[in-house]
C-alpha cells in the first residue's frame, strides 16, 4: 500500500468517525436529561389539625410544624444538616441521634459536628383551605405564616 493512499484512507476514516459521532450526539438530544423526583410541596391539612402552642411531627414528610399562638405557624426541616439523619425532639430543641448535633428549638446549632441550622420553609394556604409547605423554598428562621 502507497504511503498517499494509506493517508487517504485515515483521512475519510477520521471524517466518517466524527460525523457518526456527531449524529450519535444529535440523537441523544432527543431524549430529556429529567430527573423525575416526587415533589416536595406538600399538603398538611386544615389550620385546625394544629391547636395553638402544638408542635406537630410530620415523619412522612421530614419536618416540624408549630403553631405558635399570636405569632403564626411555621414548619422545620427535620433533616440534620450535618449527614441528612432525621432528628428527634427534645424538650431544648432537636438532637441528632446518629452523630449527636444539637438544636435550640428555633434550629441554630447548639453542639455537634452540623455545619447550619435546621431549615425553615415556607407555609402558605392553598385555595381548599389546607396548609401547604414548600420544602423547595427554605425561609429565613422566624418566619411564620398568619392566618
Amino acid at each position: 500500500m502507497r504511503r498517499r493512499h494509506f493517508l487517504s484512507q485515515v483521512g475519510w476514516g477520521s471524517f466518517w468517525t466524527t460525523v457518526a459521532a456527531m449524529f450519535a450526539g444529535l440523537a441523544r438530544t432527543l431524549y430529556p436529561n429529567a430527573l423525575y423526583e416526587p415533589s416536595r410541596r406538600y399538603k398538611i391539612g386544615f389550620p385546625s389539625d394544629f391547636p395553638a402552642g402544638s408542635v406537630t411531627a410530620r415523619p412522612e414528610e421530614r419536618l416540624f410544624v408549630y403553631n405558635n399562638p399570636g405569632e403564626g405557624i411555621h414548619a422545620i426541616s427535620a433533616v440534620c444538616t450535618h449527614l441528612g439523619c432525621v432528628v428527634n425532639r427534645t424538650n431544648e430543641g432537636f438532637f441528632c441521634p446518629c452523630h449527636g448535633s444539637r438544636f435550640d428549638a428555633s434550629g441554630r446549632v447548639k453542639a455537634g459536628p452540623a455545619p447550619r441550622p435546621l431549615s425553615w420553609y415556607r407555609v402558605s394556604l392553598a385555595f381548599d383551605g389546607q396548609l401547604v409547605v414548600d420544602a423547595n423554598e427554605e425561609v429565613k428562621p422566624g418566619t411564620k405564616f398568619r392566618l
